[in-house]
């Protein structure tokens, strides 16, 4: 009994170790991918890999983060209680579980297709690249709005075997959505960056600056998501699902308050979980008008 309860401490902690919560913001884009390229339903095995892609490739690119950030953590109020600076999680044990995760992660893509395949490793770059990139630029978050539109584009290349214009603009919709809302997110931290010599929009441009460059890339996100049907067969569901997005996307620069902690929880998480599931399904049903 006692070994079990040990058991699901350990399942608990690692599930925080990388927010798997969180998954809930790519997985929509990649759902949305692959339904694109099969023009409806793929195929269950497809299915079925594209998800152990998913899941691996975002499991170890946020333990990688965990363990590379793990002395900024420390001294973060906001961050020391995470699960390596608190030892819940050992940096070994952390280490071990991100290379099986990558190794699952190229042995899904290698299931799928060839050009899937010989991308993996390049993905695998992209997304560990992000933990690096903020200690030299502020365009860190342009980096990991890059790492995570590799979602609708991989799926799509796992359905279809080939690359093509629509999940370029799909992508291109997501790397402006996630710098708009992981400025936001970074201006809880604005003062302990400064202190730490950490890179981000909201350093470089102060709080001010970053709710302009927030609200910027939204816009450029609205923008690029009427470009999709220009690119795809989409119909009046996928028009009702933009807008339903653009509504969110005003909403949480409304509630967006970077001194309460909680109000940027909710634009954070809240808000962008539902835009993200609120486009796939507009994705999904038009797929069937």
């Amino acid at each position: 009994m006692a070994a079990a309860a040990s058991v699901g401490v350990k399942v608990r902690d690692l599930m925080n170790l990388i927010r798997f919560e969180h998954t809930l913001f790519a997985l929509p884009f990649a759902a949305a991918g692959a339904l694109l390229g099969a023009d409806g339903l793929p195929t269950f095995r497809q299915a079925g890999l594209i998800l152990l892609c998913m899941v691996t490739a975002r499991s170890a690119a946020m333990a990688y983060n965990r363990i590379v950030d793990r002395d900024i953590d420390a001294r973060n109020p906001r961050t020391a209680t995470r699960e390596i600076p608190a030892g819940k999680v050992t940096v070994l044990f952390a280490s071990i579980f991100t290379a099986v995760m990558a190794i699952l992660f190229m042995l899904g893509a290698y299931l799928l297709n060839p050009l899937a395949a010989i991308l993996s490793p390049v993905a695998l770059i992209v997304i560990f690249g992000y933990s690096h990139a903020k200690r030299v630029s502020a365009s860190a978050h342009a980096w990991l709005g890059v790492a995570l539109a590799i979602a609708p584009v991989g799926s799509w290349i796992a359905v279809t075997g080939k690359l093509a214009l629509a999940p370029i603009v799909l992508a291109s919709a997501v790397v402006c959505w996630l710098i708009g809302f992981d400025t936001l997110y970074a201006l809880q931290d604005l003062d302990f960056d400064r202190e730490a010599g950490l890179h981000s929009v909201p350093v470089r441009f102060g709080a001010r600056g970053a709710l302009v460059i927030a609200r910027i890339s939204h816009v450029a996100m609205f923008i690029a998501l009427c470009c999709l049907p220009l690119t795809t067969h989409l119909g009046w569901p996928y028009w009702v699902a933009v807008s339903g997005v653009g509504g969110l996307l005003a909403y949480e620069h409304v509630v967006m308050d970077p001194s309460d902690i909680r109000k940027v929880n909710l634009a954070f998480f809240n808000c962008n979980v539902a835009i993200s599931f609120l486009l796939m399904l507009g994705i999904w049903i038009s797929l069937y008008v």
